[in-house]
């Protein structure tokens, strides 16, 4: 499990990104990463990791219907 350094990190929002403390809490990690300009993330979702997905875990309500017209 990855620790935050809180005190870095409100710094870099409160002060850095001048944000409200009220907008501060509000952000996820990830948004916050985001806002820093830390350039680390996922790929987008392509097509075929959609398909694995549902494969994974259908949505198991016995409906052919696999949403095609």
């Amino acid at each position: 499990m990855n620790r935050f350094d809180w005190p870095a990190l409100m710094q870099a929002g409160l002060h850095g990104l001048r944000l409200s403390p009220a907008k501060f809490w509000a952000l996820t990690p990830a948004e916050l990463r985001l806002m820093l300009g830390e350039a680390k993330g996922h790929a987008p979702l392509a097509r075929s990791g959609l398909e694995a997905l549902m494969r994974a875990f259908p949505d198991g309500n016995g409906d052919k219907n696999d949403g095609r017209h």
